[in-house]
C-alpha cells in the first residue's frame, strides 16, 4: 500500500511521459486510418465501428512481451506490467456538418445507423487512446472530398471556417503557456515577464473572437478545454470561450500540467441548440449509488471494467439494447454522465479541434494534434490584420532545444509573414 501511495504520476515521472507518448502515437496513426476512409457515401457507423476496432488492435501491441519500467527492478517490473491497464480513451466519432458534439450512432437505431457522408461536408473525426490512465485526445475537422475540390483545395466559405479554426486554435495554444516562460533577454527582464498576471479567460474569448470574426466565423458558446490527469479528462481546471450564463473557467495553466486542449468554430452565430437524436456517448462519474434494476447493475459493472472513468459509446457494450435500457437508470441517478447531441442553432457546419498537450518548463509540448494542414491549398480573400493577434502568432510554443526542436518549430509556427505571404499566394493565383 505505501509503494502505491508513492508512485509518482506527474510529468516528473519519465515513465508518465513515455505512456502519453505511447497513446499519442496510436491515437494519431489510427486519426489519419480513419481520415481516409471518410469518402463520400462511407457509413458513420462503418467508419466508427473500424475505428474502435483499429484502436483496440492497436492498444492491444503495447508492451506485448515487453518491459515497462526501465528504471525499476525485476519484481517491481512485473507488479506494474500486472497492473497495467490500457484502452480507449475516446471511441471514434464522425460528426456531420453542424453537430458540434462527437457523433457515433448506433447499429439498433435504423436512422442514425444509415447516415451517411456527403461531398462537400465539413466532418469532424475524433479519438483517442490511454495507456495505464493517461490518455489522449485527437480531433481533427476536414471536408469530404467532392468533384469540386481538385487537388484537395478548399474555397469558399469552408476555406474561411477551416482557416479561422486553424489560426484560432494556434493562438489559444499560445495564450495558454505561463507568462515569462519563454521570456529572453536579462534575468530581470525574464522575472518581470513571469510576475505579470496570467491572461484571464474573458480576454483569451475576445482575442479568439478577433481572429474568427476576420473570416466572417464565430466562436462555438461554451468551447471548453480541461485538465488531464491519470484516469481523468475533465480535471479541476477548465477554460471556458464565449461562456454561456451560469458557465465559467477555472484555474490557469501551469508548468507540469497536461490539458486537452478544443476550439470550436461556426460559420453560424456560435450558439447551439440540442437535437433529439438519441445520446450515446456516455461516460461513468465518481458518484455512488446503489441501483435498484438488476440490468443497471450488470451495465454498470461491464462500464466499470471496460472503460473506467473514459467516454464510451453504448455500441461498444456486450448487448447494446440491454445498454441502452440499462443505462438509463445509471444516468438518473448521476452514476454515468450522458453527452446529449449538440448542433449549431442555425445548421450552419462547424468546425473543431483537439490536442493534448503538456506545459513543460521548456514551453508547450503538442503530445497529439491534428496534422498541420497545407495552408496553401484553402482560397479565400479574407485574413488577420490585427496586429496584437499577429504578434501573438509570431511567438514560438517551445524554447529551442536543439537542431530537430528548430525544425520542428519552423513547420509548425504561423507567423504574420506565413499569414500574409499564403494569402498574397491566393490572390496571384486567382488573378491568373
Amino acid at each position: 500500500m505505501a509503494d502505491a501511495a508513492e508512485t509518482d504520476y506527474t510529468l516528473n515521472n519519465p515513465d508518465t511521459l513515455t505512456k502519453y507518448n505511447t497513446a499519442s502515437r496510436i491515437s494519431s496513426k489510427v486519426l489519419e486510418t480513419v481520415t481516409g476512409w471518410c469518402v463520400e457515401g462511407e457509413k458513420i457507423l462503418s467508419i466508427c465501428e473500424r475505428g474502435d476496432k483499429l484502436l483496440g488492435e492497436e492498444v492491444g501491441k503495447v508492451y506485448k512481451g515487453k518491459k515497462i519500467s526501465k528504471g525499476e527492478t525485476a519484481p517491481d517490473k512485473e507488479n506494474e506490467k500486472k497492473k497495467l491497464v490500457s484502452g480507449i480513451s475516446h471511441p471514434t466519432t464522425v460528426s456531420p456538418s453542424s453537430f458540434v458534439t462527437p457523433y457515433t450512432p448506433l447499429v439498433s437505431d435504423p436512422a442514425d445507423a444509415a447516415t451517411v457522408l456527403k461531398p462537400g461536408e465539413v466532418v469532424k473525426i475524433q479519438l483517442g487512446a490511454q495507456i495505464d490512465g493517461f490518455g489522449t485526445i485527437v480531433c481533427d475537422t476536414i471536408v469530404i472530398p467532392s468533384e469540386k475540390s481538385e487537388g484537395g483545395q478548399v474555397s469558399g466559405r469552408e476555406a474561411d471556417l477551416l482557416l479561422a479554426t486553424y489560426y484560432a486554435n494556434e493562438l489559444l495554444l499560445r495564450l495558454m503557456i505561463p507568462h515569462g516562460l519563454l521570456a529572453s533577454g536579462s534575468e530581470e527582464e525574464k522575472k518581470k515577464a513571469a510576475s505579470e498576471k496570467p491572461i484571464t479567460q474573458s480576454r483569451m474569448t475576445l482575442l479568439l473572437e478577433k481572429v474568427v470574426k476576420s473570416y466572417d466565423c464565430n466562436l462555438v458558446e461554451s468551447t471548453t478545454s480541461w485538465l488531464f490527469d491519470r484516469n481523468e479528462i475533465e480535471g479541476k481546471k477548465k477554460i471556458v470561450l464565449a461562456p454561456t450564463e451560469g458557465s465559467k473557467g477555472e484555474g490557469v495553466p501551469e508548468v507540469g500540467e497536461v490539458w486537452g486542449v478544443e476550439m470550436g468554430v461556426s460559420l453560424g452565430s456560435g450558439k447551439v441548440k440540442t437535437l433529439e437524436n438519441r445520446p450515446t456517448l456516455h461516460r461513468r462519474t465518481t458518484i455512488t449509488y446503489g441501483l435498484k434494476r438488476p440490468s443497471s447493475r450488470a451495465i454498470l459493472s461491464e462500464i466499470v471494467k471496460k472503460f473506467g472513468t473514459f467516454p464510451f459509446s453504448l455500441r461498444q457494450l456486450d448487448d447494446e439494447k440491454a445498454a441502452k435500457v440499462g443505462v438509463v437508470e445509471c444516468v438518473r441517478s448521476n452514476v454515468v454522465r450522458q453527452y446529449e447531441v449538440i448542433a449549431d442553432k442555425d445548421g450552419e457546419p462547424v468546425s473543431r479541434l483537439f490536442s493534448t498537450v503538456a506545459i513543460t518548463k521548456n514551453g508547450l509540448v503538442r503530445l497529439c494534434a491534428p496534422p498541420a494542414p497545407d495552408l496553401s491549398k484553402y482560397k479565400t480573400d479574407k485574413k488577420i490584420t490585427d496586429e496584437e493577434v499577429l504578434k501573438v502568432l509570431e511567438q514560438p510554443v517551445a524554447k529551442s532545444t536543439g537542431a530537430k526542436s528548430k525544425n520542428k518549430k519552423k513547420k509548425k509556427k504561423p507567423t504574420k509573414k506565413a499569414v500574409e505571404e499564403d494569402e498574397d499566394e491566393e490572390s496571384s493565383e486567382d488573378e491568373d
